[in-house]
C-alpha cells in the first residue's frame, strides 16, 4: 500500500524539479549543560561543560535528510531575536531551504538540556512564545503537494493536520514524529502514511504496556506501517501482521539529544529509496546510534558513508 502511494507521488512529479522532503514543525536553540549525574530534585550540580546548539524535532530531521543528500524545505516559525537568527543560519548552513519559513516578533523557541555524562540521557526544559504558533493558513498548499514526502510533528497540531491532509489529497506520503498524546493525536495518526511514535506514545494510546501488543492494537485503526522507537531496546515496525524489530547498535552514548530525529531522517531517506522494512529500520537505527556518540542535535546528524560504515562493521 505504501509503495504504491510513493510510486504514484514519484511518477506524478518526475518531470518537475521539486523538494524531496517538506517538514512542518519545531526548531529550537538548545542550551546544553553536561552534568556528572542525573538531575535530581533540590540538587545543585556544577556543569562540567556548556554549549549552545540548534535543534528541534523537524529542524533536526530535515538537517539529517539534507546530510544524506535529500532536498529539504522547512515550514515553521522563527523568532526575530539572536536565537532565531542562529537557528536560521544553522539550518541554512545545513542545506535546508527556509524560503517559506516565517519570522515573528518574539523570542525564538529555546530549551535547556541537562545531559547526564554517565549514560548520555537528558532532561529537557523548553519555552515557546504563543506568537510562534504556526496557523493553518500559514501552510502553502502548492509547496506541500509537490513534495516527494511530507514530515510533520505534533508541535502545532492544527497546522500539521492541515499539511498532512493536503499531502494525502495530492498522493504524497506523510511521516510523523509523535511524541505526546492529545485529543488530536488520533487525527494526526490517521493522516500519516507512516506514523513514527516515541516509545511511550503507543502504550498511552492503547493502554498496552507491551510494545508489540500496543502496535497491534493500533493496527485496528490504521492499515499502514506503524513504527515505534524504543531507545536502547531498538525500534519496531508493524507491516500488516508482520512485526519487524531491530535492536539498537551498541555504542558509547555521549548525548542522546536528537537521536530520534536522526532516526527519522534516515528512515525517510531509506523509505524514499524504496528499501524493505527491515533495511529501513536497520539504517535508521544506525543513524540514531551515531547521533548518540556526538553532542547536540543538528550537530550530531550523520552522513551517508558514516551510517554505511557502522552497518558494515
Amino acid at each position: 500500500m505504501y509503495d504504491q502511494s510513493l510510486k504514484r507521488s514519484y511518477t506524478r512529479f518526475v518531470t518537475a524539479p521539486r523538494v524531496d522532503v517538506v517538514g512542518i514543525g519545531e526548531n529550537s536553540v538548545d542550551l546544553v549543560y553536561r552534568l556528572p549525574g542525573a538531575a535530581a530534585p533540590n540538587a545543585k550540580f556544577r556543569a562540567s561543560a556548556h554549549s549552545v546548539s540548534c535543534g528541534g524535532q523537524v529542524a533536526t530531521t530535515l538537517a539529517g535528510c539534507a546530510a544524506l543528500g535529500l532536498r529539504t524545505l522547512y515550514l515553521g516559525t522563527f523568532g526575530d531575536d539572536g536565537n532565531g537568527q542562529r537557528a536560521r543560519d544553522t539550518l541554512t548552513d545545513a542545506g535546508v531551504d527556509l524560503s517559506h519559513a516565517a519570522v515573528r516578533h518574539a523570542p525564538n523557541r529555546h530549551a535547556v538540556i541537562l545531559v547526564d555524562e554517565t549514560n548520555g540521557d537528558r532532561t529537557v526544559v523548553w519555552h515557546r512564545e504563543p506568537e510562534l504558533v504556526m496557523r493553518v493558513d500559514d501552510i502553502p498548499a502548492s509547496v506541500v503537494s509537490h513534495a516527494r514526502l511530507v514530515h510533520v510533528d505534533d508541535l502545532d497540531e492544527d497546522a500539521s493536520i492541515a499539511a498532512a491532509r493536503i499531502a494525502v489529497g495530492a498522493g504524497v506520503p506523510v511521516t510523523s514524529d509523535i511524541d505526546r498524546v492529545t485529543g488530536q493525536t488520533p487525527a494526526l495518526i490517521a493522516l500519516s502514511t507512516v506514523p513514527i511514535f516515541s516509545a511511550h506514545v503507543a502504550s498511552t494510546l492503547t493502554g498496552e504496556r507491551d510494545a508489540e501488543r500496543a502496535l497491534r492494537a493500533l493496527r485496528k485503526s490504521h492499515s499502514g506501517w506503524l513504527c515505534a522507537t524504543h531507545g536502547t531496546d531498538g525500534a519496531m515496525l508493524l507491516d500488516g501482521d508482520r512485526l519487524h524489530h531491530v535492536p539498537a547498535f551498541g555504542v558509547k552514548a555521549v548525548d542522546t539529544t536528537g537521536a530520534g530525529d536522526a532516526f527519522r531522517a534516515a528512515f525517510i531517506y531509506a523509505l524514499l529509496q524504496n528499501q524493505s522494512p527491515i533495511e529501513i529500520l536497520r539504517f535508521a537505527s544506525a543513524a540514531a546510534a551515531i547521533s548518540c556518540t556526538r553532542e547536540g542535535a543538528i550537530t550530531s546528524v550523520p552522513a551517508l558513508d558514516e551510517i554505511q560504515q557502522l552497518m558494515n562493521s
